[in-house]
């Protein structure tokens, strides 16, 4: 067999169901031997390395969320149906250093690949694996003919404890590799037959994972989809961020207070503190492993530095959408009265959940999708501080900063029925003055529900550039 090429995918198509998401794809990225890919639930890492391994040796193991010994069993199993697939009962090794020298021994004569699956859990169950995989590669696998693959959910302990530089295996890989969620527009190839506030909702609710919109199963009406997988002790989506949190986390009781927390509206660890009950410094703590397992974000003014003026956001849509309507209807759901309560206590808000998810769909709309910008982009992020003349706090939706220059876009998003008007307009021109950080700033105004008269004829003399929803699917 040929040297395999760190990845290798030709003609490469994906469909989900009668819908052709990818077609002829062809990528193939460097020679290794090494790699780390990681990537949160249900991304497609293991589609991918399905895909990579289709038509090579390969020896899969998916490592287990129990004990040292359970792990040893499940990899010696792995190693003997690769290696004696026909075998009725299959023989277990003592050790690992004796199941890795099998795997020496059998990568001496023909490139295998060797892929385990959800790394963390093993690196847990057995922590001097990691060290005796860099003893392993330096002093057996350097002239063997082993690729090896880590994968892996748990998204710090990948990039700290396994891949970081403390790590035993810290500048032994070839190449490291983040699956990140598909983004809105591309979201919406699994429906395409939806309309595109169908399309946001649906992405506002799964955040672009696959997996997620696969167990969401929108066929023609989402309100019956959230129904059927949300609001159902039974279902799926229902039991997935408790069964990730017990996964993770040795503490959900607390992590989970602080993530409802959070996406009741708490932004400031002040504020955590006092819906949960807990010390500043405790909820400090626990916000740094959320951070970490990439469920909450911090955010700061786009052109200011960390600080006094840091918020926190749930950057998981799933975790954000559950914690913000499934907590709250617990008794609708174990009554059963879900169905009869759910348009007022549930629909008639996902235009004010939808906000925040609109505001980061326009971001992206500006940063990847729009090609007609005024200024070459830096960033683009939100912005508030303080009028002091009018001595209120200020908000804006979207700051575009520059390369270079003194030239800004300023923006605002609105998702709501009701058409925009020139007092938009006149608000944003307000804000930027208090932003005050250039000498010339370009308006946009996204919208949901369109713009009145007056506004589309300040577009047309310049003053403003005026995006629907429709358009950032276009």
């Amino acid at each position: 067999m040929k040297d395999l090429n760190l990845i290798e995918l030709t003609d490469l198509e994906k469909r989900y169901g009668k819908k052709e998401a990818l077609t002829g794809i062809n990528l193939t990225i460097g020679r290794g031997k090494i790699i780390g890919l990681l990537g949160p639930n249900g991304s497609g890492k293991t589609t991918l390395i399905n895909e990579f391994c289709k038509d090579k040796p390969t020896i899969f193991f998916s490592a287990l969320n129990t004990t040292e010994i359970e792990n040893l069993e499940s990899l010696s199993k792995s190693i003997m149906n690769y290696e004696r697939p026909d075998m009725d009962v299959t023989p277990e090794f003592k050790t690992y250093d004796a199941a890795l020298d099998e795997l020496t021994a059998l990568a001496t004569h023909e490139r295998i690949v060797f892929v385990i699956d959800e790394y963390p859990y093993l690196a847990k169950a057995k922590p001097s694996i990691s060290a005796m995989l860099q003893h392993i590669i330096d002093h057996k696998w350097n002239n063997s003919k082993m690729f090896l693959i880590l994968c892996g959910s748990s998204m710090s302990f990948m990039e700290n404890q396994v891949l970081g530089q403390e790590s035993p295996l810290y500048g032994r890989r070839t190449g490291q590799f983040k699956i990140a969620p598909l983004d809105y527009k591309e979201s919406a190839v699994f429906h395409p037959d939806l309309s595109n506030e169908d399309n946001a909702l649906i992405y506002g609710i799964t955040g672009g994972v696959p997996h997620y919109i696969n167990k969401l199963g929108v066929k023609e009406s989402v309100d019956e989809a959230l129904l059927d997988n949300f609001f159902d002790r039974s279902s799926y989506l229902y039991e997935e961020p408790a069964n990730l949190l017990k996964q993770e986390l040795r503490e959900p009781a607390i992590y989970n207070a602080i993530i409802t927390a959070i996406a009741q509206g708490a932004s400031r660890i002040n504020d955590i503190a006092l819906k949960t009950g807990q010390e500043n410094s405790v909820v400090s703590k626990y916000l740094g492993t959320l951070i970490d397992l990439g469920i909450v974000k911090k955010e700061t003014p786009v052109t200011e530095k960390i600080g006094k003026k840091t918020i926190y956001e749930l950057a998981d849509n799933f975790f954000r959408f559950w914690y913000r309507f499934v907590p709250a209807n617990m008794s609708a759901i174990d009554s059963g009265r879900i169905q009869k309560s759910y348009a007022n206590s549930i629909k008639k808000n996902l235009p004010d959940y939808m906000g925040l998810t609109f505001e980061h769909m326009c971001r992206d709309y500006l940063l990847y999708y729009e090609k007609d910008l005024p200024i070459e982009l830096n960033q683009v992020g939100q912005w508030w501080g303080t009028d002091n003349k009018n001595k209120k706090q200020v908000q804006i939706d979207i700051v575009g900063t520059p390369v270079k220059g003194d030239e800004y876009i300023i923006g605002s998003c609105k998702y709501q029925n009701e058409k925009i008007g020139l007092d938009e307009l006149e608000l944003i021109r307000e804000y930027a003055q208090v932003f005050g950080k250039g000498k010339k700033y370009y308006y946009y105004i996204f919208s949901k529900g369109g713009f009145t008269e007056g506004l589309i004829q300040a577009q047309n003399r310049g003053e403003v550039r005026l995006i629907g929803l429709d358009d950032l699917y276009t």
